[in-house]
């Protein structure tokens, strides 16, 4: 069946950095769109980044860049989200999710995972 499966998460400080894994299997990797959103308690989810070997672009929302950076290694099936410069408004559930759009929105998205947790101490 199809997995994806994150790991990573974890407590940082503010100013830290983490790096976030993503192995996926079940499902033709090469083709999909493979992104990170995040959901913190009592707000709905985001799409922080993706990225797209088919489409051949990657992009992030306005609030992560320069601090975070997403990356894939289609020989492993895996995406990784480097975060860097964290801080308390990152905290949230960070979810691995695949779709066929350039930048999936959430209802696009095919195939998700259970997700990791991040949270930032202040």
């Amino acid at each position: 069946e199809v997995q994806l499966v994150e790991s990573g998460g974890g407590l940082v400080q503010t100013g830290g950095s983490l790096r976030l894994s993503c192995a996926a299997s079940g499902f033709t990797f090469d083709v999909y769109t493979m992104c990170w959103f995040r959901q913190a308690p009592g707000k709905e989810r985001e799409g922080v980044s993706c990225i797209s070997s088919s489409f051949g672009n990657t992009n992030y929302i306005e609030s992560v860049k320069g601090r975070f950076t997403i990356s894939s290694d289609n020989a492993k099936n895996m995406v990784f989200l480097q975060m860097n410069s964290l801080k308390p408004e990152d905290t949230a559930v960070y979810y691995c999710a695949a779709g066929l759009q350039p930048t999936p929105y959430y209802d696009g998205i095919d195939y998700w995972g259970k997700g990791t947790l991040v949270t930032v101490s202040s």
